[in-house]
């Protein structure tokens, strides 16, 4: 359900039923001339959208305004924005701050973009997953007063959080492809497997007439497929499916 169709009623609904609320989270970026500048968003979208339609599932509208970079090309004429972790990060504590006052404890951010080395991270993801934790020891230190952690109540902590119910969970921040999808399909930058996710996940995105193999990275995008994108579209959604807990036996 899309956040700002919602009704109050329906929110209410989400919270007392700790729905899943994903956030698609990625950049405007030039992925050379056969495809739109919006691939790193639009793919997490294009998944999410889908996966509203068979769960119960809150979409929040995507953020497209991370960090870039102009390492690909400059951004004049190429269409590159770059917006400087340092300015992510206090946004993504307002949001945060927000969507757990609202009622929220089971909230998703996924990100395509520069996260093949997602446990290293990188800007965009790193603000994101800062601004999380911030957000959460800020909102249990007002709601529970200094020493929460250490109080008796918490004896549970580290068996909650071995289940993945501790309150850190209560914001994740997840790759667009886990690491099993990634070996399987290698990430690339507008090469073969990036230009066949847009086949299947956004085709109107896609002008292979438009194809240059000037540039390294694009030498392997003839190779691209929709039967291919298919494959591991098949595998993200799978992926994405299992870092919100939806069980097989919910399908």
């Amino acid at each position: 359900m899309r956040y700002e169709l919602m009704f109050p009623q329906q929110l209410r609904q989400a919270i007392a039923e700790n729905w899943p609320v994903a956030l698609p989270v990625g950049v405007l970026e030039y992925h050379s001339e056969h495809l739109s500048l919006g691939v790193d968003t639009l793919l997490v979208v294009r998944a999410l959208e889908l996966l509203e339609q068979e769960m119960n599932l809150v979409l929040l509208p995507a953020y497209f305004y991370g960090a870039a970079s102009y390492v690909v090309e400059p951004p004049e004429g190429n269409g590159s924005v770059q917006v400087e972790a340092e300015v992510i990060e206090p946004f993504a504590m307002s949001l945060f701050r927000s969507l757990l006052r609202i009622g929220f404890r089971n909230i998703h951010v996924f990100i395509h973009h520069q996260s093949e080395n997602f446990a290293a991270g990188m800007p965009t993801d790193l603000a994101f997953r800062l601004a999380s934790r911030q957000a959460i020891f800020e909102f249990l230190n007002k709601e529970r007063g200094e020493g929460w952690w250490g109080d008796n109540a918490m004896a549970s902590y580290y068996q909650e959080q071995a289940r993945g119910s501790d309150p850190f969970s209560w914001i994740q921040v997840h790759p667009f492809m886990d690491a099993a999808t990634q070996a399987q399909f290698p990430i690339d930058h507008a090469g073969k497997q990036e230009t066949s996710l847009m086949l299947a996940f956004c085709p109107e995105g896609v002008d292979m007439g438009r194809l240059s193999l000037g540039k390294w990275y694009t030498r392997e995008a003839p190779q691209a497929s929709l039967e291919y994108g298919n494959a591991a579209k098949e595998r993200i959604l799978a992926g994405m499916r299992k870092a919100m807990g939806w069980a097989a036996s919910e399908q």
